[in-house]
């Protein structure tokens, strides 16, 4: 089970540190759906959770997350294409009426969600 806390930004001088953080996950977001995108139009491959992570670990994107937290950003892009590949075997089944698509990419701009672990945050 998962939990959230929602904690209310007192300071609002790290208001931007924290859009630019969200902005820099969703670049990431794209990195990883293009990559595994190519994957899959080039080599029919599906991408699996440690896929990603291995090639975009030198991105600079990925540099500038917190480690743990780029790995949660990208193993949600992996979780996305496994969805579609078990809806893509449903649709092929005659179980699912309208057929999957692939993960298309965030907006430019746009921000992502982060997942920190607990032991990475301090609040003060």
């Amino acid at each position: 089970m998962y939990g959230c806390q929602q904690e209310l930004i007192k300071n609002p001088e790290n208001l931007p540190f924290l859009e630019y953080l969200c902005a820099t996950a969703n670049k990431l977001i794209n990195c990883g759906i293009y990559l595994a995108r190519q994957w899959y139009f080039k080599l029919r491959h599906i991408t699996g959770k440690y896929d990603l992570e291995k090639n975009l670990r030198s991105n600079s994107n990925y540099q500038f997350l917190h480690s743990q937290a780029a790995q949660q950003t990208l193993r949600g892009v992996a979780e996305s294409f496994k969805s579609y590949k078990e809806l893509s075997y449903k649709h092929l089944a005659g179980e699912l009426e309208h057929k999957p698509q692939l993960p298309k990419y965030r907006k430019k701009g746009g921000l992502g969600v982060i997942t920190y672990p607990k032991q990475a945050l301090r609040f003060q």
